[in-house]
């Protein structure tokens, strides 16, 4: 390690010297480009021009042989992908089975970005061409959001009216969620370890990108739990005479106040409102005891119970978001926040005397 002063040029510019041998190994010269990075702790990294636009993409190496059980390759090419490799490569020491072409291609339409570049008998080589600049961490959490509300909202109609062809339009839609959720993991977990990612997505709060992996991972379970609300619309079709309109009115009434618990919950992680999310806790509560009276009360058909305990679950991770909601409100206080809590910054403790 070595020192450099400051320099002051002109009124106010500050500079400092590069080191020489650092400038002749990168071929350094006058009018040269670098590129300057913030990094977490405050440091600057200084990078070439040549360095900053090279792409590094080595290819990760999957041993297909080794993915015998069912499902195997198509988790282990989502996981990949999730990680931020870019170029996947899936080797066979002989031709790639039929079953395993179908797991590649039926994960490559669920990636959003990834496609495959070249295929040989026995190598399947896939690409992912994301750029993170015209992808924003709130937006992608607001369109799952979105997604989510819309197969909850679906599938609680296709039960109250009976409406199978609309349960399956909720069903179809988790894949959309699923590739959501994949993709925001993926740039999140990049933007851990490259500062220049982060910026692009709008995640420099390094300390808050566990929270947003929480997030998602709410959201990404409310759509699976509203495609299951869905999938049960079937299985009630030849108990429909038996629904009673009371019993569908208290299952409707559940299912509305659990999507607006979890709506506010998701609306107080971008406002910072800690009133609505002490509020949003205050309706679980409610919500609670109401389910608590409903199950019990509910007649002995299959399904029904199951419908509300999924409502229940998605109000739970509604909750969660809320709590979340007021941590980050905490660390970023408002007006409203800065009314309830304080912060004296020099407090003297008054010693202890002895009688």
């Amino acid at each position: 390690m070595e020192s450099r002063k400051i320099q002051k040029v002109g009124y106010s510019t500050l500079t400092v010297s590069l080191p020489s041998e650092w400038i002749k190994r990168n071929n350094i010269k006058q009018g040269d480009i670098v590129f300057i990075f913030q990094e977490s702790d405050g440091t600057l990294k200084i990078v070439p021009a040549q360095l900053a636009q090279k792409e590094e993409a080595e290819e990760h190496i999957i041993n297909v042989d080794a993915c015998s059980e069912d499902g195997m390759l198509e988790r282990i090419i989502v996981g990949s992908y999730i990680l931020g490799k870019d170029v996947i490569r899936l080797k066979s020491s002989r031709r790639i089975e039929k079953n395993h072409i179908e797991e590649v291609r039926r994960v490559v339409r669920k990636l959003i970005g990834l496609g495959i570049l070249e295929e040989t008998p026995n190598s399947i080589l896939l690409q992912c061409s994301i750029d993170p600049a015209k992808f924003k961490i709130d937006m992608l959490i607001r369109r799952l959001s979105l997604i989510a509300s819309t197969i909850l909202a679906e599938a609680l109609q296709s039960v109250i009216e009976g409406n199978e062809q609309l349960a399956q339009e909720a069903i179809n839609r988790e894949d959309e969620a699923d590739a959501i959720y994949y993709l925001a993991v993926r740039l999140i977990l990049l933007a851990q370890t490259k500062p220049e990612i982060a910026e692009k997505i709008g995640a420099t709060d390094i300390l808050f990108i566990p929270a947003l992996r929480l997030i998602l991972q709410f959201l990404e379970l409310i759509a699976d739990f509203a495609e299951e609300i869905a999938r049960k619309t079937e299985g009630l079709k030849v108990f429909r005479r038996k629904l009673s309109g009371e019993t569908l009115k208290a299952i409707e009434s559940v299912g509305e106040l659990t999507q607006s618990i979890f709506q506010k919950a998701l609306d107080c992680i971008f406002t910072c409102n800690i009133k609505i999310a002490n509020g949003v806790l205050e309706m679980h509560k409610v919500l609670s005891t109401k389910t608590n009276v409903i199950i019990s009360e509910l007649p002995e058909i299959p399904y029904l119970r199951a419908i509300v305990l999924c409502l229940t679950k998605i109000a739970d991770l509604g909750a969660s978001i809320a709590e979340i909601a007021i941590n980050r409100a905490l660390e970023n206080p408002g007006k409203d926040v800065e009314e309830v809590v304080k912060t004296v910054k020099h407090v003297r403790m008054m010693p202890l005397t002895k009688k």
